[in-house]
């Protein structure tokens, strides 16, 4: 029952590499989506944030408006901090409970946690293994501009924002290189599944 992380900045293909493992039979746990989930609307997540950040950080019909509480926190690190001291417990909670129940349908699944934030928020975890996605920063910035329509400041300030590619890289027991093409990237993703025992066990 391995419990694996996986981590890579932003536009570094690691959701290519979520999607390979889950095709090969892993149990993907979403870090994004449980952030969603913890701050629907009605969540004592999002009431403690409109406490924190102000009611204007809620729409009309409940849900959280991301932009609003973005121009609160970004370049902030003080509001950024509170903001995490929120978020990073709620998450914490809900992704165990998550991995729980994939462990009780089947004790013998591979689980993994697609979690942008490992290094800034859970890198002291009991991970069965830590694997990277990595893509050197020029390539990453391209392609935001490119694939996702960002200018190339934005793209710039949303790579500075999150941690560096060597303290990631620091982490990993795995680094699966994702500057080639999507088969080079498929191919890494099947050699590691391959050889899932043997990396955890020499781990």
């Amino acid at each position: 029952m391995p419990l694996i992380a996986l981590t890579g900045g932003i536009a570094s293909g690691k959701s290519t590499i979520a999607e390979r493992l889950a095709e090969r039979g892993a149990v993907i746990v979403d870090a994004d989506r449980i952030v969603r989930d913890v701050q629907s609307p009605g969540s004592p997540v999002l009431d403690d944030i409109a406490a924190q950040f102000g009611d204007d950080v809620i729409g009309a019909d409940g849900s959280l408006q991301r932009q609003v509480l973005a121009s609160r926190v970004f370049g902030d690190d003080e509001a950024l901090r509170r903001l995490n001291g929120i978020v990073h417990p709620a998450v914490r909670r809900e992704s165990a409970r998550r991995f729980a129940e994939a462990f009780a349908r089947d004790p013998e699944a591979v689980v993994v946690y697609d979690v942008p934030l490992l290094a800034e928020a859970r890198a002291d975890d009991p991970w069965d293994l830590v694997v990277v996605a990595h893509a050197p920063a020029d390539l990453r910035r391209a392609r935001l501009v490119e694939l996702r329509g960002m200018t190339e400041q934005e793209a710039r300030a949303r790579i500075a924002s999150q941690a560096s590619d060597e303290s990631r890289l620091a982490l990993a027991d795995v680094v699966i290189e994702t500057a080639g093409t999507l088969e080079h990237t498929r191919a890494q993703v099947d050699r590691l599944w391959d050889g899932l025992g043997d990396r955890i066990a020499d781990r």
